[in-house]
C-alpha cells in the first residue's frame, strides 16, 4: 500500500509591513475584525492540511499571544531576522521536513480560496512532481515574476530580468508554493543572497529544481483577485469590501435578505440562518449567530453573541458576547453588553443598558434604565428610570428580582438586594433592603406641601431689592 502522502502548510508572517504605517504587525491588521493571520490559517485548515506553522518576525510576540488564544494547535517559528522568504523556509526546516510535502503561503493574502489551495495539493500528489506552484493570469503583470514555459519546462523570470518580449506575458507567480520535502531540503541551502537586499529569494529554489530538470508545475488560475495581498491601508479597504461581498453572496445564496447588501458588513465567522432580514448599516462579527426569522434593524452593531429565532432587534442596538433567546424584542436604542443573557420573549427597550444580567423569560425592561449584575426573574416589569446601583466604589455587587415583580418607576435597587417573588417597589423608591415574597416595598421620605411658600419667596425677592 502506498504511504499517504502528509502536507504541512508554512505561513510567512514575519514581515514589517512598513507601507501600513503602523505598530501593529502587518498579518495582525484587521479585515471585517479579524486579523489578516486569521484567513490564511482558516484557509489551510480547510484545504484539508495536516498541520500548520507560522513564521513570526516583526512584532512576533503580538502574533505568537493571537495564535496562543485562536489557534493553539499552531506552531509559532521564529526569524529573528528578516533576511527574505528563502531564509524563512530555512529556519523552519525543522519543522516542514517531517511532512511529504510543504505548502508555503503569505499570511497577507485574505481573498485566497481552500479550493484553490486543495486543486494544488491534488495536482502536485498526483504529478509526483518537485514543486507545483499557483500562477493566474492578470492583464497588469507589472511587478510580478512572469511564467515562462517553453518545451525545455518551465521558469520564472522576475520582471528586473525579463527581456520586453517576457514582459508581454500575463502569467505570472502568485508567490505560493507547494515543494516535496526531499528536494526542497536538499536545495534550501544553495541559495544565495547575492543581490541589492542581501536576502534568501524562495523563487530561486524553483530555478534550481528546474536546471537539476526536476518536475516543476504551475497550476493557473484565472482570477488574480484571490492571490491579491495586502500591503497598504488601501490595499486593506480593497480586501474588505471583496470579502464582504463574498461573505453576504454567500448567505444571500441560503435564503438571507438584505434590502443594501453595499451597507452590511458581516465578519467571516458569522453564521446565519435562512430567512434573516437584515436591514441597511448592519454590522456583525465575531463568532455571532442569528437565528431563522430574526430581523435586524439599521445601525445594529453584534459582537460574539448567539441570537435566537424569531427576535426583533429594533434600529440602533449593540450587543455584545451576550445571548438573545427566541422571540425577544430588543431596541431601539439598546445596549447588552458582556455576558448577559435575555431570556425567551422578553422586551428590553429604548436607552436601557444592561450588563453582566439575566432577564428572564417574559420579562419587560422597557425604557431608560440601567441593569448591571442582576439576575431577573419571569415576567417582571422594570419601570422607566430604574437603575441597580451595583458598584459601592470597591467591588461589584448584584441584584435579584424575583419572579412576577412589579419595579416601579425610577426605583433604585442598592447592591447587594433581593426582592421576592411576587414584590412590588413604589415608584421613587430608593430600596437598599431585600424585599420579602409578595410585599410592596415603599422607600422616600413622606410628601410634605409648604402653602404659600411661592409668594412668601417672591415677596423676599422684591424687599431684598432684587427687581
Amino acid at each position: 500500500m502506498t504511504k499517504r502522502r502528509t502536507v504541512g502548510v508554512l505561513i510567512l508572517a514575519a514581515g514589517k509591513g512598513t507601507r501600513m504605517k503602523s505598530s501593529l504587525p502587518k498579518v495582525l491588521q484587521p479585515v471585517l475584525e479579524e486579523p489578516l493571520l486569521f484567513y490564511s490559517l482558516q484557509t489551510a485548515l480547510e484545504a484539508g492540511s495536516d498541520g500548520s506553522a507560522v513564521v513570526v518576525g516583526h512584532e512576533g510576540a503580538l502574533v505568537e499571544s493571537y495564535m496562543a488564544l485562536h489557534w493553539p494547535g499552531v506552531r509559532s517559528i521564529w526569524q529573528h531576522e528578516q533576511l527574505g522568504t528563502g531564509h524563512a523556509v530555512q529556519i523552519a526546516r525543522e519543522w516542514w521536513r517531517s511532512f511529504s510535502d510543504v505548502l508555503i503561503i503569505p499570511g497577507d493574502a485574505p481573498l485566497l480560496r481552500s479550493d484553490i489551495l486543495a486543486d494544488l495539493i491534488k495536482t502536485h500528489v498526483n504529478s509526483l512532481g518537485a514543486c507545483t506552484f499557483a500562477s493566474f493570469t492578470t492583464q497588469n503583470p507589472d511587478g510580478y515574476g512572469r511564467v515562462v514555459r517553453s518545451g525545455k519546462g518551465l521558469s520564472i523570470i522576475e520582471e528586473k530580468d525579463a527581456s520586453e518580449e517576457i514582459k508581454k506575458i500575463n502569467e505570472v507567480n502568485s508567490g505560493i508554493y507547494l515543494f516535496r520535502s526531499t528536494d526542497l531540503l536538499s536545495n534550501i541551502d544553495l541559495l544565495a543572497n547575492e543581490n541589492a537586499q542581501g536576502e534568501y529569494y524562495l523563487p530561486d529554489v524553483v530555478e534550481l529544481l528546474c536546471k537539476q530538470e526536476k518536475k516543476v508545475d504551475a497550476v493557473c488560475f484565472n482570477n488574480g483577485v484571490d492571490f491579491q495581498g495586502v500591503n497598504s491601508p488601501i490595499h486593506l479597504s480593497e480586501v474588505t469590501s471583496i470579502l464582504r461581498t463574498r461573505i453576504l453572496n454567500y448567505w444571500m445564496d441560503k435564503g438571507v435578505k438584505c434590502a443594501d447588501p453595499a451597507s452590511i458588513f458581516v465578519g467571516p465567522r458569522v453564521k446565519l440562518e435562512g430567512d434573516i432580514w437584515i436591514d441597511p448599516f448592519v454590522q456583525m462579527y465575531g463568532d455571532t449567530s442569528v437565528g431563522e426569522g430574526t430581523r435586524v434593524g439599521s445601525h445594529s452593531l453584534i459582537r460574539n453573541s448567539k441570537i435566537g429565532r424569531d427576535v426583533n432587534i429594533i434600529n440602533f442596538v449593540s450587543i455584545a458576547s451576550s445571548e438573545i433567546e427566541d422571540h425577544a424584542t430588543i431596541g431601539p436604542f439598546t445596549y447588552i453588553r458582556e455576558n448577559s443573557h435575555i431570556g425567551e420573549g422578553a422586551f428590553v427597550g429604548k436607552f436601557v443598558e444592561i450588563k453582566k444580567s439575566s432577564i428572564g423569560s417574559g420579562s419587560k425592561v422597557p425604557h431608560l434604565s440601567y441593569i448591571g449584575d442582576g439576575v431577573i426573574g419571569s415576567k417582571v416589569n422594570i419601570g422607566a428610570g430604574t437603575i441597580t446601583c451595583n458598584y459601592d466604589g470597591v467591588a461589584k455587587n448584584p441584584t435579584h428580582i424575583g419572579d412576577r415583580c412589579f419595579v416601579g418607576s425610577n426605583t433604585m435597587l442598592v447592591a447587594p438586594v433581593t426582592l421576592g417573588d411576587d414584590s412590588y417597589t413604589a415608584a421613587g423608591s430608593v430600596i437598599t433592603k431585600d424585599v420579602p415574597e409578595g410585599a410592596l416595598a415603599v422607600a422616600r421620605a413622606k410628601q410634605k406641601n409648604i402653602e404659600g411658600w411661592v409668594l412668601r419667596r417672591e415677596g423676599s425677592r422684591k424687599e431684598g431689592g432684587k427687581e
